[in-house]
């Protein structure tokens, strides 16, 4: 009898683990740890290339794509202007931290920033560019802002200044950016030519060097 007995549940045992087996819920991931996984993605992405969104959604938003050889934070200014020259040196000697990357609009370097943010060399020539990172760029007063942003104190309190509504600021800016070729001078070209000892900070240095 205990034999048959045996016999009779021994099936019964194998069909109750395969039904627990078969309801059991599968593992699931943790919604918040997707989330987060995501979000150190883009932290990622944020320093090692630059991703732009759908123009319309800001006038200073990007066209949809992803550059891997394009960089953050990079000032695309022009080269030959005295005065910008002038900032740039002194945007280099204050960035102790090496956070802000340059680049001549004169050379071929400039192109793909100029592509993804879809100004011409003229826009520029006129309003400095500042490549920020993921889908944002700025010009004229608000990109010199977001430059000092990045870097030490006491310069990146000039930040402050961003409570000054924008379009009094870039009047200033445009004044002066319209009359420095008479106040501070033109050269022939790229016036970091004349200081290779600051061309480690410039994305176009091998472009530079090839020309020097």
């Amino acid at each position: 009898m205990l034999t048959k007995a045996l016999r009779i549940l021994k099936p019964r045992s194998i069909l109750h683990r395969r039904s627990f087996s078969s309801s059991s819920p599968s593992p699931r991931l943790n919604p918040g740890a997707v989330s987060r996984t995501t979000a150190g993605a883009a932290e990622i992405e944020a320093d090692d290339a630059v991703a732009y969104s759908d123009p319309t959604e800001s006038p200073t938003a990007m066209p949809m794509m992803m550059q891997a050889h394009l960089q953050p934070r990079v000032v695309v200014y022009d080269g030959v202007c005295h005065l910008c020259h002038g900032g740039v040196k002194w945007i280099i000697k204050a960035d102790k931290y090496r956070k802000i990357k340059f680049c001549c609009l004169q050379s071929k370097a400039a192109e793909p920033y100029l592509t993804v943010s879809g100004l011409t060399k003229e826009d520029v020539e006129k309003r400095f560019l500042f490549i920020e990172g993921l889908g944002s760029y700025h010009q004229a007063s608000t990109a010199a802002l977001r430059v000092v942003s990045y870097l030490p104190l006491p310069y990146s309190a000039l930040n402050a200044f961003s409570i000054v509504p924008s379009p009094l600021r870039d009047s200033v800016y445009d004044y002066v950016a319209n009359h420095r070729y008479n106040w501070f001078g033109k050269a022939e070209d790229c016036l970091v030519l004349k200081e290779k000892e600051l061309l480690e900070r410039f994305i176009d240095r091998d472009e530079l060097i090839d020309r020097c």
